[in-house]
């Protein structure tokens, strides 16, 4: 392929991806903004919970990515039955680990306490996560099918059906939040249960479209019947993947404890300008999961040419987007922040001035940010999981999250501080996966299918 075709293969596939990773988002994001102008208390309750759900939900999506260049590789090879019995397997363990995790939000208020949060924010969190819980097992199904589904190339009914459960969400936050139409004035228990609904008409549709569409794989004819080989082999991949998630995350939601130890307003302040940066990782998620998809392929297919011009084009795209984002944050910081906030709260002009220093911040690990998951994302097309997850622990946890505390309380910057230890972190774990791709990995594949 020349340089063209792969460019506009990536983002043929790619944008749909995009697309459905920024409406996936979306649901989060339409809680913040609803519950900003609903109240900063309901917001920085929220930012909690989040943490804490998001932090598990993105371990258990780890056999969901598994999933994904499993089935890139069986399709390249043309094995539609090992296609099926991947994907089975990730619905299997998706399921199983949502039954060990679930007690764990059913009790997260007392373990919020432990962690330094105020009493009202935990109770608040808890009384989410106790709804909001239910909703992480179709969430987790979906990301299954969905990684089954972009693995085929059919990434448009992906992105259709996330806009359905976004709309969906929306509109419950909207009539439960607020009490509009008659309902009952909610507000943070309205959030949850809008967002139980919403991924629950996502899983229904994608289950439905996956039946109909592409009934050679016959994805849910026995699919209480066990299959050990590829279960060990979902869960061997799986599980390094969902631990390097749970390292990058939980960088990000250690930073979201340490904000919450500053007080209401600087947690506040890093909720929405977590959630504004997210959007712009967003782009660059879906670029890896191309990367994913096409290194998978390029395995399967033994192309050690189209690894590297593939691997290449994607990285000058998640570069490029980085550019646009770091200008966006540097010259237009307070007016993204206010998007989220009442004009009438009092604490408005707080959240507006750390919100708007965060993102300044923010701008700086937008390109090491882009280049550690675009790696990653190429590294899982190879099945290369394992020492990705120990660069990932040694990255975020021995040096970013030690930093965040090091600058922002030691050092006394504060919440500045306290982000300017992710930009350390990412900006470490970015160039170790590059060299563990491009110095490692290439090199030894293209060994490998020249035999």
């Amino acid at each position: 392929m020349t340089w063209t075709q792969h460019f506009r293969a990536v983002l043929t596939l790619g944008l749909p991806l995009i697309g459905g990773h920024l409406a996936q988002f979306s649901i989060g994001l339409t809680d913040t903004l609803m519950l900003g102008r609903y109240g900063a208390e309901a917001l920085a309750a929220l930012t909690l919970a989040t943490a804490l759900f998001f932090l598990l939900f993105l371990m258990g999506c780890g056999f969901a990515w598994a999933v994904m260049p499993m089935v890139a590789q069986y399709d390249a090879k043309g094995d539609p039955t090992s296609i099926r019995r991947a994907t089975r397997m990730g619905l299997w363990l998706s399921t199983l680990y949502f039954a060990c995790v679930m007690p764990l939000l059913w009790v997260s208020g007392p373990l919020l306490l432990a962690l330094g949060q105020s009493p009202d924010l935990a109770a608040d969190a808890q009384t989410y996560l106790r709804i909001a819980g239910f909703g992480m097992l179709p969430g987790l199904l979906v990301m299954v099918l969905k990684s089954y589904l972009a693995a085929l190339s059919r990434t448009r009914i992906v992105l259709l059906i996330t806009l359905a459960a976004a709309l969906a969400n929306g509109l419950g936050n909207y009539i439960l939040i607020f009490g509009k139409l008659g309902a009952p004035e909610l507000g943070i228990v309205g959030a949850a249960i809008s967002s139980v609904v919403s991924q629950s008409v996502a899983l229904a549709g994608i289950a439905v479209y996956a039946h109909h569409r592409l009934p050679e794989h016959a994805l849910f004819t026995r699919l209480w019947k066990p299959d050990r080989e590829m279960f060990t082999r979902v869960f061997l991949l799986g599980l390094p993947i969902g631990l390097t998630t749970l390292a990058e995350v939980g960088l990000f939601e250690a930073t979201a404890l340490m904000m919450g130890w500053l007080g209401t307003v600087p947690l506040a302040a890093h909720g929405i300008a977590l959630q504004t940066a997210s959007a712009t990782f967003m782009v660059h998620l879906g670029f890896a999961n191309v990367a994913t998809i096409r290194s998978g392929n390029a395995l399967g297919k033994r192309d050690a040419a189209h690894l590297k011009r593939g691997a290449a084009a994607v990285l000058a795209l998640s570069l490029a987007t980085s550019c646009v984002t770091i200008v966006v944050f540097l010259s237009l910081p307070e007016q993204l922040v206010s998007l989220f906030l009442d004009p009438a709260d009092p604490a408005r002009d707080a959240i507006l001035a750390t919100g708007a220093a965060l993102l300044a911040v923010a701008a700086l690990f937008q390109l090491v940010d882009g280049a550690q998951v675009i790696a990653l994302g190429l590294l899982r097309g190879m099945q290369d999981a394992r020492i990705p997850m120990v660069i990932a622990v040694i990255a975020y946890w021995a040096i970013g999250i030690p930093a965040s505390y090091l600058l922002g309380f030691v050092l006394d910057l504060g919440g500045v501080g306290i982000w300017s230890g992710l930009v350390v972190g990412l900006g470490l774990a970015g160039v170790l996966m590059q060299h563990r791709f491009w110095c490692r990995a290439v090199p030894e594949a293209g060994r490998k299918f020249s035999r």
